[in-house]
């Protein structure tokens, strides 16, 4: 277990940040620590795996790789399977599920090779354990096995996170089409807020929903890690140990770092409808930082700064239909009054995003008015301060007539975006000149 080949996968355009993350959490580099499409690579410890679910905030899980095969057909899945000593790793008291992605796989059916490598499993099983085989659970598995083809290649991982690790445990309150809290997460260190030895500025998110950018911005602010609510997988496996696992909870737990009492808020959120104003505090309150920020009511259109000190916004806006929650442009709307569509993920993924779950899907209607109104009040009333919108309107800064100081390429499952950076200065250029 010293020697472990590991993946974890990200949301696209977020990996040099994951593999940053990984450097930091782990200190590995070079050759131990590569960059891929959809995800990080590592060759690692048992102990490190343990760590990186506890600590990271943009993997979405943390794979062990167990085997790397060429294969031609469902046979050959079959072999590359049963070759796997996984009674090293569970018992057949344990219930599993295998899921396979492909890209440009020959195979004419993914659910039928999902089938073999299920058989090769549990037939290992039988033959070791004296006819015992584990039983499949598609629902609460304890075991997920994860299968992802190539043209020809077909790599086995098994999954040590279970949940997907942006359900962190502490938001039980949510509106409709919430952000997820792994890309909340990539926004703020996309960012820069958290980089260098500085003190932090003040951050704002003026559509917040829930709460997920500013409870996730509270939680780095206080070294809280991510996983410290939440079980792991890991947790059922063999080579999991109670005293070691123990110790890093504890280390975890020493370093967080909480401000004194009577301190001024850091971090502020604030949304047009109070019902979510009351979710983000309870979610605020799960996640121990109610005391690190604060939350109020009020329309990003009319909201001034909650500082004297600038300092940096950030938002992923609603679109199009959703709109109208975000601003008097909507007058009457709830901010849960207009869905986002989820979509499914593909099998042809090769990012292994296919795999964790319905994604979010933005609808992207104009919103033109919205924008612009926006844009002239933090023209106006926020001067100094850095604004960062994520969105999947590539037109966004002339639909505010804003010219954008960055763009970063991210993803929002299946949706391309673009955080675009603003510093914003008073009134237009035509007025400064």
């Amino acid at each position: 277990m010293n020697q472990l080949q590991i993946f974890l996968p990200c949301a696209a355009g977020v990996e040099d940040l994951l593999a940053h993350e990984v450097h930091n959490l782990t200190g590995l580099q070079g050759q131990d620590l590569l960059t891929r499409r959809g995800g990080v690579m590592a060759r690692t410890t048992w102990r490190d795996v343990m760590r990186l679910n506890l600590h990271s905030r943009l993997a979405q899980r943390v794979l062990v790789q167990l085997s790397y095969t060429d294969y031609r057909n469902e046979q050959d899945l079959y072999r590359a399977a049963s070759e796997v000593a996984w009674e090293i790793w569970f018992t057949p008291k344990q219930s599993i599920k295998v899921e396979v992605t492909a890209q440009h796989s020959p195979l004419t059916s993914l659910n039928f090779a999902a089938l073999k490598i299920k058989d090769a499993v549990c037939d290992r099983f039988r033959d070791k354990a004296h006819g015992v085989r584990p039983d499949v659970n598609t629902q609460w598995p304890d075991v997920r096995i994860y299968a992802h083809l190539t043209t020809d290649s077909c790599s086995l991982y098994i999954d040590t996170s279970g949940e997907p690790l942006f359900k962190r445990g502490w938001r039980e309150d949510k509106g409709d089409a919430p952000l997820k809290e792994t890309l909340a997460a990539a926004m703020i260190a996309a960012s820069g807020w958290a980089d260098g030895d500085d003190d932090l500025l003040p951050l704002y998110d003026p559509c917040c929903g829930s709460g997920t950018i500013a409870i996730e911005a509270a939680q780095i602010a206080c070294n809280i890690a991510p996983g410290s609510l939440r079980h792991f997988a890991f947790e059922k496996y063999l080579p999991f140990q109670a005293h070691v696992w123990n110790a890093i909870q504890a280390e975890a737990a020493a370093a967080v770092v909480k401000p004194p009492a009577g301190h001024q808020a850091l971090i502020y959120g604030s949304d047009v409808s109070h019902r979510m104003v009351d979710f983000a505090q309870r979610n605020a309150e799960r996640a121990g930082v109610a005391d690190v920020v604060e939350f109020r009511g009020g329309d990003a259109l009319q909201r001034m700064p909650p500082t004297d000190s600038p300092g940096v916004m950030l938002l992923n806006p609603p679109y199009g239909e959703r709109i109208a929650v975000a601003g008097v442009s909507g007058a009457g709307a709830t901010r849960s009054g207009s869905p986002r569509r989820a979509a499914q993920g593909s099998d042809a993924a090769p990012d292994f995003e296919g795999q964790f779950g319905a994604r979010e899907q933005a609808i992207t209607e104009d919103g033109g008015e919205f924008f612009s109104q926006l844009a002239t009040h933090w023209k106006k009333n926020f001067t100094g301060w850095t604004g960062w919108i994520l969105t999947p309107d590539l037109k966004l800064p002339n639909k505010m007539r804003l010219k954008e100081s960055r763009r970063v390429p991210m993803w929002n499952g299946p949706i391309e975006c673009r955080m675009f950076r603003f510093d914003m200065v008073k009134g237009t250029a035509r007025d400064r000149t």
